[in-house]
């Protein structure tokens, strides 16, 4: 029965959401894998995959949202909520810089109090103290909630940003881009079609973004086609999205810690649709973070083409319990036991010159994994 669409996936032709469902729907996960790789073979000829080096930065957990999904916020008055102080900001990205990272991903709850110039001056701080670092900071719902803070426009708070070294958008927040989900899981946070608004009006600025899902709690099969499609939909129209990354929702320390987490499977099953059915979305990026090494590495054959980052530190996920860390011989190794280079990119999936991935290569190899700090 999915034979003729995986078919039409091979040949480059766009497939329907109802026949994504069809293949989300079916058990043949050897078939859609064999199909998501060879679309990802089409898409990247080249003998070369890729990784980056960027470390997750969290400038607050104080978060005015209220997520079940989330084990890292902290509510205003929380006697556990944090700000990080400028200076210890900064010696993080400097710490990245001196492991050959050329980014941050920089992102914090939505604080009830800071206004528009707080945030301009944390961007030029990290812009004059690092000026070749590019800042991946900002979710979408940190956005929408900047607005509203600040009584400004999307278009004001993002130009505003940009101009002060704000160099591309996080797709975080997603979750399932589904209002019925959306509600059930989370209050006072962004919701679709203003999720999708930000990273509309970043694009037209001539900023790029990356775009998630997280998937496995309460969403139908259909809500996550749905969220593709709508995915798929503002990229026909803006073309500002270089990459997506899927993972499962991880429940320990939640209060939807009653829901069992996704298999292996379901997590290589999904991203392979993706691939599938994202027929405009160039790179893939695998989630070895939440899934463990093996099953990253085996994401690159169900349609990924990115290791995705080092991620020196990673605070979110792992106070949801989940705490895979892998040094950058593990990323590099997981990408030549499958037969393909090991590449460093930036955040424009552009390579790193080879003298400064040798670089990079030799200060992990000196130095011993970062310690989480989140606090």
């Amino acid at each position: 029965m999915i034979n003729a669409i995986l078919d039409k996936c091979r040949e480059g032709e766009r497939i329907t959401p109802e026949e994504a469902l069809t293949l989300l729907e079916s058990k043949d996960l050897t078939a859609i894998g064999s199909a998501a790789d060879d679309v990802s073979r089409r898409l990247h000829p080249e003998n070369y995959r890729t990784y980056n080096i960027d470390r997750n930065i969290n400038y607050t957990n104080i978060c005015t949202a209220v997520c079940d999904f989330c084990a890292f916020y902290r509510s205003p008055k929380s006697d556990e909520g944090y700000v990080l102080p400028r200076d210890e900001l900064l010696k993080k990205v400097g710490e990245t810089v001196a492991l050959g990272g050329n980014q941050i991903l920089m992102q914090g709850g939505l604080h009830p109090k800071f206004k528009i110039d707080w945030y301009e001056e944390l961007l030029q701080d990290i812009r004059s103290a690092y000026p070749s670092i590019n800042i991946h900071g900002f979710s979408p719902p940190e956005i929408y909630h900047f607005t509203k803070v600040n009584n400004m426009t999307l278009h004001e708070v993002l130009k505003r940003l940009k101009e002060a070294g704000l160099g591309s958008l996080p797709g975080g927040g997603a979750e399932i881009l589904v209002d019925r989900v959306r509600s059930e899981i989370t209050r006072g946070k962004v919701m679709t079609d203003d999720w999708l608004d930000v990273m509309r009006v970043w694009h037209e600025l001539g900023g790029i973004s990356s775009a998630t899902m997280m998937f496995g709690h309460i969403e139908t099969l259909g809500e996550r086609i749905e969220h593709l499609d709508r995915v798929r939909k503002l990229q026909d129209e803006t073309g500002g999205f270089t990459a997506f990354i899927c993972w499962t929702f991880q429940p320990d320390h939640t209060d939807m810690s009653h829901i069992s987490p996704k298999s292996a499977f379901e997590y290589l099953h999904t991203q392979a649709v993706s691939r599938l059915f994202l027929d405009n979305i160039p790179n893939i990026q695998s989630s070895w973070v939440t899934q463990g090494l093996k099953i990253g590495q085996l994401a690159m054959l169900y349609g990924a083409n990115d290791m995705g980052s080092l991620m020196i530190e990673e605070n979110v996920v792992a106070e949801a319990g989940t705490v895979h860390f892998l040094t950058l011989d593990q990323i590099r190794a997981a990408i030549e036991e499958l037969g393909f280079e090991a590449r460093q990119r930036d955040v424009f999936y552009n390579l790193v010159a080879p003298e400064l991935e040798v670089k990079a290569i030799e200060a992990n190899r000196q130095q011993t994994q970062l310690p989480v700090i989140t606090a």
